[in-house]
């Protein structure tokens, strides 16, 4: 019951019309003439936090839910000292001032560390395996749980699946996936242009999609440019299939048909600008030769210095872009392949094409065409007449209204179901960890085939979904998106229950895979949670703040409570966090992020 000085009044009301000095509302901080009353006045319950909103957890919803989406998780420490202001911008401006985290730096010290222990025990250096892709996997997973720049390794992850190579054809070379990872980590909050010229000049790209050692052509030995480069930098990494307008929506003919943004023929003429890209380096093995040259092969060429200009090799003869650039014959073959990705990067499509990527990955799946043009807008234009700043585009995607409102949250298609990785990464960064050695050399790949994500680890150029997938039913009856279902099936969402079990359940969160030296493995630290479980509804509270930002309905608390209450062992309050979290983190409140 709550009296006020002119009398009483219903609670109902007082939801919908309170209205204080100034700016005040129910639940904002002022409880001045307010007298609240409740069963219980003990504890930390006291009735008078319901007015005054030190009772209320909105302000940390709405940090959690901001920190899901800029980063990979977060502790309960960072969402209350974000909760104190909500102030997100000044977040981001802080973000963006971090020195930046090296994956290839953080996989060089991992894999030095490993020689020196393996070598203390016997075992010669020559004789330690790598660095190859499960020392990336060391590396990306030490560099998340130790470093501070979490929006940049969030946009990093979002660039990576975007403009896009994998372990799996590209190969298992440690430091070349490191190097090409890094791009995205360096460029992360700088300019889209240089992503799209450093990944093309990338030996991991040149072999991924095959311009390494591409050769010029000759008619009468039948040799022609490879065209698999030209056709992907385009459709998948820069411009799409068809001519956008700035909302995202596909401009028409005058018989109301798509525009093909190019054409078979704008493919070779753009193929011929990627020839005569040979080894930057070589290879440390390398002892046949001294210096890298043109036809050299993928195997010998270093991965991790870019690709060289051979102009010998390079089609010298004039092309012309699109039908609307000309690029002079004779020209330098390294400045052919810079104006072009220019020429690339300021096409119309660019902004709106990579708008509506980063906002599916970073907010939601079905952006609306405001959303995309105000996204593509900040793309075009940082308001200081820069094009491509990445700053201004990932400022614009999480402080735009659409993701921070709570009314475009109402929408039925709205949420977005969690990917694979961040549902791992949101409980290493939500629960503590205990971890003996203070590092996380977590091997990935048996995530990774449980649920078929993990960095660097696509099955094809399209990445693990493409943008534009609609599951059959609800969705595609409704022209709905849902690109993360592409990887979510029984057989992956059994598999997920059973990783849940692991993690909770038989207590095997990370490990490595370096078995004959000193590396025990991680596990969930439950003291924290466990000090809440005597009341199931604080524990419930706890981690709905932590995962579902304030998302967690009635009935998924019901049963969760039912289940805890339920337990008899001896070690009750253990196991009522295990049950808590594994059915919490299977649940469809959990799994569908608004």
């Amino acid at each position: 019951m709550i009296s006020t000085k002119h009398g009483i009044t219903s609670l109902l009301v007082i939801l919908f019309s309170i209205h204080l000095q100034g700016q005040s509302y129910f639940g904002a901080g002022n409880d001045i003439g307010v007298t609240v009353t409740s069963s219980s006045q003990e504890g930390i319950a006291l009735a008078e936090n319901t007015m005054n909103g030190k009772g209320m957890d909105a302000k940390l919803f709405e940090a959690s839910r901001f920190l899901s989406q800029a980063g990979f998780g977060a502790s309960k420490a960072d969402i209350e000292i974000l909760a104190e202001t909500l102030d997100f911008e000044t977040w981001l401006t802080d973000q963006y001032n971090l020195p930046v985290s090296s994956i290839y730096n953080q996989l060089d010290e991992i894999f030095a560390e490993m020689v020196a222990e393996y070598t203390a025990i016997g075992i010669p250096e020559e004789e330690v395996w790598g660095p190859a892709s499960i020392h990336f996997n060391y590396a990306w997973w030490q560099n998340l749980m130790t470093e501070e720049d979490q929006l940049r390794q969030k946009v990093a992850m979002a660039l990576s699946e975007i403009v896009v190579i994998s372990k799996f054809s590209a190969g298992g070379f440690g430091r070349g996936l490191a190097s090409y990872y890094d791009i995205f980590m360096n460029n992360a909050f700088g300019n889209y242009e240089d992503i799209l010229l450093e990944a093309t000049l990338h030996p991991m790209m040149g072999n991924y999609l095959s311009h390494l050692d591409n050769p010029k052509e000759n008619v009468d030995e039948n040799i022609h440019p490879d065209e698999n480069y030209a056709r992907e930098v385009m459709q998948l990494f820069s411009i799409g299939l068809y001519e956008l307008n700035q909302d995202g929506t596909r401009k028409k003919d005058i018989n109301g048909n798509d525009i093909p943004t190019y054409n078979n023929q704008d493919v070779k003429e753009l193929a011929k600008v990627f020839t005569g890209l040979g080894a930057g380096g070589l290879e440390s093995w390398v002892d046949w030769i001294t210096e890298p040259h043109f036809g050299l092969g993928f195997y010998a060429t270093a991965k991790d210095i870019p690709m060289l200009m051979y102009q010998d090799f390079h089609e010298t003869s004039e092309k012309v872009l699109l039908g609307t650039h000309t690029i002079p014959a004779n020209q330098d073959g390294m400045q052919d392949v810079e104006e072009t990705i220019e020429f690339l990067f300021n096409h119309d499509n660019v902004g709106p094409f990579l708008a509506e990527r980063l906002i599916q990955r970073l907010v939601k799946s079905n952006p609306t065409k405001e959303y995309v043009g105000r996204v593509s807008a900040a793309f075009n234009d940082n308001g200081s007449g820069i094009r491509g700043d990445m700053q201004a585009v990932i400022s614009a995607i999480l402080l735009d209204e659409e993701a921070r409102l709570c009314a475009p949250m109402q929408d039925e298609f709205a949420p977005k179901l969690r990917v694979p990785v961040t549902k791992f990464t949101q409980l290493a960064k939500a629960v503590d960890l205990d971890s003996p050695l203070e590092r996380y050399w977590n091997e990935g790949e048996s995530y990774f085939f449980a649920t078929w994500q993990f960095p660097m680890y696509a099955p094809s150029v399209f990445n693990f979904y493409e943008p534009n997938y609609s599951p059959i039913g609800l969705l595609s009856d409704n022209e709905i998106f849902g690109p993360e279902f592409k990887i979510h099936n029984t057989q992956i969402a059994t598999s997920y229950i059973n990783k849940v079990a692991d993690w909770t359940l038989y207590n095997n969160f990370m490990y490595s895979w370096e078995t004959q030296i000193e590396d025990p493995p991680i596990k969930l630290d439950r003291s924290h949670l466990m000090t809440l479980a005597e009341e199931p509804e604080r524990l419930m509270n706890e981690l709905d703040i932590l995962f579902t930002h304030g998302q967690l309905t009635d009935e998924t608390r019901g049963y969760i409570r039912t289940a805890m209450e339920g337990l008899e062992y001896n070690d009750i309050m253990y196991d009522r966090v295990n049950m808590a979290l594994s059915l919490l983190l299977i649940s469809a409140d959990y799994n569908i992020r608004h």
